[in-house]
């Protein structure tokens, strides 16, 4: 990384500039101005840092999403191989296939994708009542998820 000092840059805050192009002898000079200060104020903040319950909602619901889709894309693949016939043309079991693996797809991503949120919101619920972050609050998440999914699913 090319760092190097700044100066003021007339906003009364003192920066350093980065150029990530530095070593591949382009004429791009001063790309970005990033700050001298530290991130954290206090040391304390900076050894707890933790994702807020907004992004962990959008990380567990996106990867639940996105893993799921991955699943059951794969799961319609096997199926529209397997439910192609003898007679079949070429277009057809492409056909077979696309159709199969679209729809497990958005039905498993979907599936996956309502088990993080409901993990996500119990682990941010359980780290704001119980005001600390350890292991307890995911594991009781993760029961209570599997114990709501499970019954919405009777």
């Amino acid at each position: 990384m090319a760092y190097h000092a700044g100066d003021n840059d007339g906003d009364g805050q003192n920066r350093r500039f980065y150029n990530p192009y530095q070593d591949l002898q382009v004429p791009i000079q001063k790309l970005y101005k990033l700050p001298t200060s530290p991130e954290f104020l206090f040391k304390e903040e900076s050894l707890a840092q933790r994702r807020s319950w907004g992004e962990n909602l959008t990380f567990y619901t996106g990867i639940g999403y996105l893993s799921g889709s991955v699943v059951g894309a794969g799961k319609g693949f096997i199926q529209g191989v397997k439910a192609s016939e003898p007679g079949d043309t070429l277009k057809l079991r492409i056909n077979r296939i696309l159709n199969g693996s679209g729809h497990n797809g958005r039905k498993f991503g979907n599936r996956f994708g309502v088990i993080g949120l409901m993990y996500a919101g119990l682990e941010s619920g359980m780290v704001a009542i119980r005001d600390t972050d350890d292991v307890i609050n995911s594991v009781v998440a993760g029961l209570g998820t599997g114990a709501f999914y499970r019954q919405n699913r009777r």
